[in-house]
């Protein structure tokens, strides 16, 4: 055995020179290489504004980035996992060292030996222990003073999108398998710079943007990483501003780089609102007035849903918002009118509450309401209509979503009595599962290609996203108002009655149930491996998005009804009264 462990560490010893060797080579490598070299991106962007009209040569750089960042990040990857390796290595190294020492001392004496005899009284053993350890060092060393530059160049740096006519190139960022209308792995937002130059160094560019209802796509999950579990706006524990909303409105707050969007409507006006991210001041105001079509008196509404319960949706460079009226405004990132158009006052006894979606520069309008009930697909730069589809449902509350399924970018509508998917880029009807009853207020969500859509006095259905096959039924608890979120595993459903359940993905089976007594009308959203959940009443619960087991819950003081946003490190909350935002501290 003594020989083993002497030739164990021999040859330890030498795949530690071997591997501390190529880790330098690598590290020399990615310093000198990176695919957020800005005069890259600045050829990419000169290349691509020179051919605005190339529709294939947009796609070969939105492959070539996504290709490039994609290696970039495996190489960190392996120099990650050289260091783990190294680190085992030394330590395999070290013990096999001291069981050869530790059996020397107590063997006998025995035929000559060259190797034994040089390691055992050679002063050179000592110095090929310590050679290895400062070459295992400078191993170390390396990788991780490259992890630590990788770590703030995620934090500090942008990715600068390549834009040009209807198309936007951005980074990749994934949701159940859907790009992200031109971007979010994560998602690269169209950042406006500062204008002090303070502001530069004071503001991290956030990555993870929240475009629509229920985040991007509308998906009910999020990319975010580091948002609090518990705060207190009381005590201002992890609240890094609140802010007061000129117009009431029960419409959710949406995301990109450094502006949040909400609407607010009252019998006097009707506005769309732009708050700074980091410190809650209001930027702007755009009144949706002077439409030619816009009804002279307001809608009468239910007071649960108002005039301002649709949720605006951006894509970074356009932002629109729709009211009860049926006006429709759209303005840029700085608060002015591109377009405004009236599709009609809505036929609706509560009040429209359909929220947007867009998806690069396609707005999509889901328009269910007791006559003229459509699908709309406008132009988000001008408002002209790029395909509309008559709807066969009666009418309805629900928002679209939109994913990728069976190879397609699909919008998926409910509404009574059908579930419906759309081909996003012509509206072509792919399948069609009626299934839904009553008054449908819930919004589907998609996970993994399949389709999950619940109504009260309806069912909880699981569809083929590819084909539009049922796969399972289930009706133990059923959602009003808040909508599904799914993973590839649960689907979580909060009830207006106090319960809230976890069924599993495939089966339909609950999984886990809680009896909360508080009704919910905001929607449930999967964030970092948790599951973020308002009530009406304000109460904040966070359960393991794997197990939907409470985690924790607590009163934040403020009646909820919309759904939060996140972003990097950050959760923006709006409530019956204000709209805050929650940050650790």
């Amino acid at each position: 055995m003594r020989k083993l462990y002497r030739n164990i560490a021999i040859v330890t010893v030498v795949f530690i020179l071997a591997l501390t060797a190529m880790l330098c080579v690598s590290y020399y490598q990615m310093q000198r290489v990176s695919p957020l070299e800005t005069g890259v991106m600045e050829t990419l962007k000169e290349l691509n504004d020179a051919n605005a009209d190339n529709e294939a040569l947009r796609q070969q750089i939105r492959e070539l980035d996504l290709l490039s960042r994609k290696a970039y990040f495996v190489r960190a990857g392996q120099l990650k996992t050289g260091l783990y390796l190294l680190i085992g290595m030394v330590i395999v190294m070290i013990a096999c060292l001291n069981l050869y020492y530790k059996e020397t001392k107590t063997l006998p004496e025995k035929d000559f030996d060259p190797i034994d005899d040089w390691m055992i009284k050679s002063r050179a053993r000592k110095y090929i222990v310590r050679a290895a350890f400062i070459i295992a060092l400078a191993g170390v060393g390396f990788v991780a003073i490259q992890q630590l530059k990788m770590t703030e160049s995620s934090s500090e740096e942008s990715e600068t999108p390549v834009q040009s006519g209807d198309a936007a190139v951005e980074t990749v960022e994934e949701t159940d398998g859907l790009p992200e209308e031109s971007a979010d792995t994560l998602s690269t937002d169209t950042v406006s710079a500062p204008e002090e130059e303070e502001a530069v160094e004071e503001r991290p560019v956030l990555k993870v943007s929240s475009k629509a209802f229920r985040g991007n796509n509308s998906s009910a999950v999020s990319s975010a990483r580091d948002i609090a579990t518990s705060w207190s706006l009381s005590s201002g524990k992890n609240i890094l501003w609140q802010s007061s909303i000129p117009r009431h409105g029960y419409n959710s707050p949406v995301i990109t780089g450094d502006k949040v969007f909400i609407t607010g409507a009252d019998e006097k006006a009707r506005e769309l609102y732009c708050y700074d991210v980091w410190t809650g001041e209001l930027k702007w105001t755009l009144k949706a007035d002077g439409i030619p079509g816009s009804p002279g008196t307001m809608p009468k509404v239910n007071d649960d849903t108002g005039l301002a319960a649709s949720t605006a949706a951006t894509n970074g460079e356009q932002v629109a918002a729709i009211f009860a009226t049926g006006d429709v405004i759209c303005a840029d990132m700085d608060g002015n009118r591109l377009w405004a158009k009236n599709l009609g006052l809505p036929d609706n006894h509560y009040g429209y509450a359909s929220s947007l979606l867009m998806y690069g520069n396609t707005l999509i309008i889901q328009y269910q309401n007791n006559s003229d009930a459509r699908i709309l697909a406008l132009n988000a730069k001008n408002g002209n209509t790029v395909w509309s589809k008559s709807s066969k449902d009666k009418i309805a509350w629900s928002s679209p979503v939109i994913a990728t399924l069976g190879g397609k970018a699909v919008v998926v509508v409910m509404g009574n009595p059908a579930i419906t998917a759309y081909e996003l880029s012509g509206g072509a009807e792919l399948w069609r599962v009626e299934c839904m009853s009553g008054e449908v207020g819930s919004s589907p969500a998609v996970a993994d290609g399949v389709v999950y859509g619940a109504s009260e006095y309806a069912t909880c259905i699981a569809i083929d996203g590819a084909t539009g096959e049922k796969l399972w039924e289930a009706g133990d608890f059923l959602p009003e108002c808040a909508s599904l979120a799914a993973t590839k595993d649960l689907v979580f459903c909060a009830t207006s009655y106090g319960m809230v359940c976890a069924y599993d993905a495939k089966t339909g089976e609950v999984k886990k149930e809680h009896d909360l007594t508080t009704p919910f009308y905001s929607s449930p959203m999967v964030v970092e491996g948790k599951v973020y959940l308002f009530s009406n009443s304000g109460k904040a619960y966070i359960f393991s998005s794997s197990s939907f087991e409470l985690i924790t819950s607590f009163e934040t003081g403020e009646k909820t009804f919309a759904t939060p946003a996140f972003t990097d490190g950050m959760m923006i909350v709006r409530t019956d009264k204000s709209l805050y935002c929650v940050k650790k501290q």
